[in-house]
């Protein structure tokens, strides 16, 4: 069996420390973001598991919608990541 060499880590850690690995980002068809699927990709992005441009090819996003991800998650946790919480958190930017 052939294994395919990459510079890109095999697993990284998400927000709350867990380790992921490609295998546990979400389907590439996902269309309903929930805050936690959000966080695993921000994650593995951050972590070198995806590149920014892979990331946005891969989910159908822009590079703006990624990165207000990154920062919400950065500046308030994975919390701020529910559209139900957008608004709270983004007046408090």
């Amino acid at each position: 069996m052939y294994l395919k060499r990459s510079d890109k880590p095999v697993f990284t850690r998400d927000h709350a420390g867990r380790t992921i690995t490609r295998a546990d980002l979400p389907p590439a068809d996902t269309r309903r973001w929930v805050a936690g699927r959000k966080a695993t990709v921000v994650a593995a992005v951050n972590g070198g598991l995806l590149t920014t441009a892979e990331a946005c090819a891969r989910y159908d996003l822009s590079e703006e919608e990624l990165e207000s991800w990154t920062k919400s998650l950065s500046k308030h946790g994975p919390m701020a990541l529910r559209v139900t919480a957008l608004q709270r958190y983004r007046s408090e930017s």
